[in-house]
Order: C-alpha cells, then sequence, then structure tokens
C-alpha cells in the first residue's frame, strides 16, 4: 500500500500551466499525482467503492437529482427505482432537457454520515480540503479564496452520461470545477466519457480524454457534458469530481 493516499507530483510547472488555464480558463493537467497514490486511489475506485446510482431526468416529479444507494440497489425496491430512473434520464435527454445518469460515491455523504468512519474515502476528502490542494488549485487558475472541496467518486459505465449545462451555482460558492481521473490505462476515443465544452452555437470547441492521473480544472459557469459511454465500452472511467468554493 502506499505511504501516502494523495501525493501532489512535485514536478508540476504551474506557471506554465497557469498560462494554459488563461485564455479559455480550462485546463487538463497529467500526472497530478504521484504515480504510487494514484494506482492506489484507482485500486480504491475500483475494488473497494460501493457504488450507488445518481440521476436526474429534467423536471420529473421529484424534481432533482436522485440517488440510489448501493445497499438499496440489492432489494427488488431499489432495483426497480434505479430502473425507473434509467428510463426517465433517456427520455428526458431524448427531448433535450437536462439529465444524466452514472454510478456515484458521494465522499462528502459518506463523511457527514460515517458510513466508513476514518476509511479512505474520508481520507481522499480530507486530501481534497488540504492547503495543498487547494493551492494548487489557486495557482494554477489565479482564482483567490478558495476554501473547500466538495466531491463525489463517480464510475460512468455503458449507457451513461451528462448532458449539457453549465454549473451557475455562483451563488453557493461555485468557483472552480475539477474532474480528478483514476480511468483504465488506454480509454478509447470510441468509449466516450470525454468532458467536451460547447461553443454558444453548440460546437465542441474542446474535449479532455478521460487520462489516467489528469485532473481537469475548468472556471464556471462554462458550457459542457460529459459524453455518451456506448453500451461496448468497459467499466473503467473512474473518477473524483467536485466543486472547489469560496464559502
Amino acid at each position: 500500500m502506499a505511504k501516502k493516499l494523495f501525493e501532489i507530483n512535485p514536478a508540476l510547472d504551474r506557471a506554465a500551466l497557469a498560462e494554459e488555464f488563461a485564455p479559455h480558463k480550462r485546463v487538463q493537467i497529467r500526472d497530478v499525482l504521484t504515480g504510487e497514490t494514484a494506482r492506489e486511489i484507482r485500486s480504491i475506485l475500483g475494488q473497494h467503492t460501493p457504488w450507488g446510482l445518481a440521476a436526474q431526468a429534467g423536471i420529473a416529479d421529484p424534481p432533482g437529482p436522485q440517488q440510489v444507494l448501493a445497499q438499496d440497489l440489492k432489494a427488488d425496491a431499489g432495483k426497480k427505482r434505479a430502473q425507473e430512473l434509467a428510463q426517465a434520464s433517456h427520455a428526458a435527454a431524448a427531448k433535450g432537457d437536462y439529465a444524466f445518469r452514472y454510478a456515484q460515491y458521494s465522499l462528502v455523504q459518506s463523511y457527514l454520515e460515517k458510513w466508513n468512519e476514518g476509511g479512505p474515502h474520508d481520507l481522499l476528502l480530507e486530501y481534497l480540503n488540504t492547503a495543498e490542494f487547494l493551492g494548487l488549485v489557486g495557482d494554477v487558475t489565479g482564482v483567490e479564496g478558495l476554501v473547500k472541496a466538495d466531491g463525489q467518486a463517480t464510475l460512468y459505465g455503458p449507457q451513461h452520461f451528462l448532458a449539457h449545462h453549465h454549473d451557475s451555482h455562483v451563488a453557493e460558492g461555485w468557483k472552480v470545477a475539477y474532474v480528478l481521473n483514476f480511468t483504465i490505462d488506454d480509454w478509447k476515443p470510441d468509449w466516450g466519457g470525454y468532458l467536451n465544452f460547447f461553443d454558444q452555437e453548440g460546437d465542441i470547441v474542446q474535449g479532455f480524454r478521460p487520462r489516467f492521473n489528469a485532473l481537469n480544472l475548468f472556471q464556471v459557469p462554462q458550457a459542457h457534458n460529459v459524453g455518451f459511454v456506448p453500451p461496448f465500452a468497459p467499466l473503467g472511467r473512474f473518477a473524483i469530481t467536485g466543486w472547489l468554493r469560496d464559502r
């Protein structure tokens, strides 16, 4: 096991990354963690995470994000609810409404509700809130006053997606969105799951491949999605995602 669970690569050229971020307020930082700690986190996500389901289907009743926890997916009622959410999210997306569907383990909810107190998922959330990580994001983005990070572990498998949206929750303190990737090593372009950015006419102007040990940062609001993962794609698009906040 790695001596540390989360260690930033000391060789990162933060000035060069800040230059790359500045024009469009987004960047992908490759090899962001030391290889040993990145592999350890992938092992936690791949082998030791009880995945639930997160979904949203437009303005369905009830509105907003919906969740089915891992323990509930073991029961018939939970399985039925997951199937209903999958169908509703696809139907909403087919109409052009905002929708998403992916496997999820909420680091914040786990921490607050003590699902596995002191376990590796708690430690990951604590590392995301250290001065070292917040400082890296501040150095690269130039955004000042970042005080905390939320987070969720995500797994995009076949037929999962996150529809076009902007992350416009500025009033809630959202400043910078992040995606910390722990996907399988050779993710193929045809497997989808790219983080795509759009111009005002709906054209993709940049897409970030889900690369192992790569950190995507972008200032919000900004139009983006996560591309649909087709049925033939393997499991393996693991990530930790969330927002850096100023309150």
